[in-house]
């Protein structure tokens, strides 16, 4: 595997060439292709949400993942038995606690931590006896970053949805207040000893100023990259982001 130290790390998240698979049924196009050529662009890890309704990503998907990658694999899901269970048979480098909905399009926030700690302190903790590296999908709150370091997490995800939607609707003043709320809280972060990654909804024009925060260590990104794909190819994609995140670290 890659050595990654003192290498902004990119992962790329390929739910959504799934998305594309399920509209019409069959087989094509293959997420797992996807996650190759994503390694060979040189994504340092593929992440993959296998949710509960099982609207992008399956269970084989998962299972051809852990038979095919050569970079770690970052599991994505609910905090339910279910997932807990195939977590643990697959034991993937990675598992991200999310928040998940039926009916939301996509991961709306951060996970509630600081109400559900002791629950979520039993749960996770046969997925650190079984090796995989355990990380919480988070708001930029203090609150819930100090109850995910009581917890036993050993990474946080924080979710830039806020920031990029901001940035979106043209809305600078809110753009900029949370960007400035996600560089603090990386830093406090840091200094409980959590590992610090971010993602959601980043592109081009809103990566720079999240890799440029020296606590982070990788960003996952996945929609904007398919999404790209289409017009530029899967490989280009992810090349101009990996240009664009190392620009903003140098």
């Amino acid at each position: 595997m890659t050595d990654y130290v003192g290498r902004l790390r990119l992962g790329v998240n390929i739910d959504h060439v799934a998305t594309l698979r399920n509209a019409r049924g069959g087989h094509l196009p293959d997420p797992v292709r996807a996650a190759q050529l994503a390694e060979e662009a040189g994504a340092d890890g593929i992440t993959a949400h296998l949710r509960e309704d099982r609207r992008h990503i399956i269970d084989s998907d998962i299972d051809r993942l852990m038979d095919t990658l050569r970079v770690p694999l970052n599991f994505e899901m609910a905090a339910t038995d279910e997932m807990q269970k195939i977590a643990l048979r697959h034991k993937p480098h990675a598992v991200c606690i999310v928040p998940e909905k039926r009916e939301e399009r996509t991961t709306e926030g951060g996970l509630e931590v600081a109400r559900e700690e002791n629950k979520l302190a039993g749960y996770i903790a046969p997925l650190r006896e079984a090796g995989c590296r355990v990380s919480i999908f988070i708001g930029a709150d203090e609150r819930q970053i100090a109850a995910a370091h009581r917890i036993g997490a050993q990474v946080i995800e924080l979710h830039t949805g806020a920031y990029c939607d901001a940035h979106a609707e043209g809305d600078f003043a809110t753009r900029d207040r949370e960007l400035e709320m996600m560089r603090e809280m990386s830093a406090y972060a840091h200094s409980l000893g959590l590992e610090v990654h971010a993602g959601h909804g980043l592109n081009y024009e809103t990566v720079a100023p999240v890799a440029a925060f020296p606590e982070v260590v990788e960003l996952n990104i996945g929609h904007f990259l398919i999404g790209e794909s289409v017009f530029r190819g899967l490989g280009p994609a992810i090349a101009e982001m990996r240009r664009l995140m190392d620009a903003a670290r140098d």
